[in-house]
């Protein structure tokens, strides 16, 4: 097959099912000629991304993202932003404003053209309505009045058949009287629902009469109190795909089964003239699992409601302003999706493949500093009292374009301050930091020799004396002349700024935390945060809520964007610089 396609458009190399499926079609031109009812030309490829407005959007929604509005950018088509708001008492205008905003910080848009594709469900209503209507009016619907508990036990099993409702066979003048009196409010939630008639036999449940509306007596966020029915979400979305002329709708597995609804709808909707041909296609994809996270809106709103975590956002959630807030890039995620692909295989993905993808991302433009997280005094007896000497370093990595440019500047003075694990007083084999009498270099400054240690009256070290060789510093002709094995982080401990550092970690020590049934909170991890107060470089009180940073031999860290003030930024570990979970 050519790589030019009948667009004109060259797309990247097929790399997943659906891309192969997308460029078949193309061939084909089974989409070429499309129009809206405009009149207006259609791309070939519409896909969309179609959220309910819940709950709060997470890691496993960002692959659904990049691959609707990937496959649209990759083979110029559009991909629509739609709400499946079909369910009232679950939906709020707070989620449609979050969604809206992660999909944007993703990266994302919806605009096309200059025409803005962000669509509403509840909009689509007075059609979907008329669309129940028809089906009844076909003989294809019908009101039934059996309770729940009576529905389920009628349903059949996997391998015995379900049993015809007593109301199947009612006349379709009495199931459109009685859907208008649903749809006025005059029969009470659960009184009755709304069926398609297919076939009660059927070896797939979802086609042995489907409920397609239900009666909600309930205010909606975007139509208010106009409606008291309902439709059924599998009812819904092949409606809304049809209606935006959608042409690839791109789901996860758990609707492979309702694929044939969706076909059956469609193909009876559209000899009533409602749409036309080709319709919509839906295909499915394995969802992302990710190992150590849970996704159930349910059990993420439990973590929120017991406090177990500070809020939706909380740095150790999986939800995308909780990924946002600890420091994970839009850029990273994207790599991550992509790197994962898309199959028609369940499989896990390990968390380490995210926080690869935060490093490389990170690595070569993060600006470096240095932090000192387990603080030890280091006192240079040597240097002289009230005296502070210019020390500097470069802002960004080799790599970087401004690197030989940009640099920032630190004093060094008498006291330091460096990590406690780089004094022993007595060292192990191959210790090459600070012991008395071994020579290291402090890192963008002088060469010092350890001469002692002050100790409290527990034995604990509390400070650590050196004398430094004032013709060592770093970058003049002197430092040629030491040889050392240790080179240790500091901060001046008269210029240092403290501030809090929160090290957060995975939120389950459990790679499959809620898998089986299990008690997903058993899993929690007691070390997935941990605040301390760290002594940074003072070039970092400048720094900006959502700015991040590489904090050298640490990892990277980002300037949190609810509790930093002017000043005083407060800053959440992102990822360290080498993944050691559980090693």
């Amino acid at each position: 097959m050519s790589n030019e396609l009948k667009n004109g458009h060259t797309p990247a190399p097929s790399t997943n099912f659906l891309r192969g499926i997308i460029e078949s079609d193309l061939v084909s031109g089974v989409y070429a000629q499309r129009s809206n009812r405009e009149g207006e030309a259609l791309p070939q490829v519409v896909t969309r991304f179609p959220p309910e407005p819940n709950g709060y959007l997470h890691i496993g929604h960002a692959k659904s993202i990049c691959l609707n509005f990937g496959l649209a950018a990759d083979y110029a088509g559009r991909c629509h932003m739609r709400f499946d708001d079909t369910n009232p008492e679950k939906e709020e205008q707070e989620y449609v404003d979050t969604i809206l905003d992660s999909v944007k910080w993703l990266g994302f848009s919806w605009e096309h053209e200059g025409k803005s594709h962000l669509y509403y469900a509840s909009n689509y209503f007075d059609v979907m309505y008329a669309c129940a209507q028809a089906l009844i009016r076909k003989g294809l619907a019908y009101v039934d009045e059996q309770n729940a508990e009576q529905m389920r036990e009628n349903r059949g099993t996997l391998t015995e058949p379900g049993k015809n409702s007593p109301w199947r066979d009612r006349p379709a003048e009495e199931s459109l009287r009685l859907f208008e009196e649903m749809r006025d409010g005059k029969h009470p939630d659960g009184s009755m629902i709304l069926r398609a008639k297919i076939d009660m036999a059927s070896p797939n449940m979802n086609l042995r009469d489907p409920a397609i509306y239900r009666i909600r007596h309930a205010t909606h966020h975007n139509t208010g109190d106009k409606w008291r029915v309902y439709p059924m979400y599998t009812f819904a979305h092949p409606i809304e795909d049809a209606l935006e002329n959608i042409s690839h709708s791109i789901c996860t597995l758990e609707f492979e089964d309702q694929r044939p609804f969706y076909d059956w709808l469609l193909e009876q909707l559209a000899e009533e003239g409602f749409f036309k041909k080709p319709l919509p296609h839906q295909y499915e994809f394995a969802r992302l699992n990710l190992t150590y996270i849970i996704t159930s809106k349910r059990k993420l709103r439990q973590l929120v409601d017991e406090k177990i975590v500070s809020g939706w956002d909380d740095p150790r959630m999986p939800t995308i302003v909780g990924l946002r807030r600890r420091g994970y890039t839009p850029e990273a995620i994207r790599l991550m999706c992509d790197r994962t692909g898309a199959s028609k295989n369940n499989s896990w993905i390990d968390f380490s493949v995210l926080e690869g993808a935060l490093r490389e991302d990170l690595d070569p433009k993060a600006p470096r500093a240095v932090a000192v997280l387990r603080p030890l005094k280091l006192i240079i007896d040597n240097f002289p009292e009230g005296v502070s000497i210019d020390c500097s370093a470069p802002v960004y990595p080799p790599a970087h374009p401004e690197h030989d440019t940009a640099h920032r500047h630190f004093p060094i003075t008498k006291e330091l301050w460096i990590e406690r694990e780089d004094f022993m007083e007595e060292p192990t084999k191959g210790y090459f930091r600070l012991f008395p009498g071994n020579k290291v270099r402090l890192r963008y400054g002088y060469v010092v020799e350890c001469t002692g240690c002050d100790k409290d009256e527990h034995g604990n070290v509390i400070a650590v004396h050196c004398n430094y060789f004032e013709d060592s510093k770093s970058g003049t002709e002197g430092s040629s002349n030491y040889k050392v094995k240790g080179n240790l982080h500091w901060v001046s401990a008269e210029h240092a700024l403290a501030t809090e550092v929160r090290l957060y970690d995975r939120l389950f020590s459990d790679p499959h935390p809620d898998a089986g049934g299990k008690d997903f909170l058993a899993a929690l991890n007691p070390n997935s945060k941990e605040v301390i107060t760290a002594y940074l470089e003072p070039t970092l009180k400048t720094a900006q809520p959502g700015e991040i940073y590489q904090f050298e031999r640490h990892g990277y860290f980002v300037a949190d964007r609810v509790d930093s003030t002017a000043g005083q930024p407060i800053f959440n570990r992102a990822v360290t610089l080498k993944d050691s979970w559980g090693k």
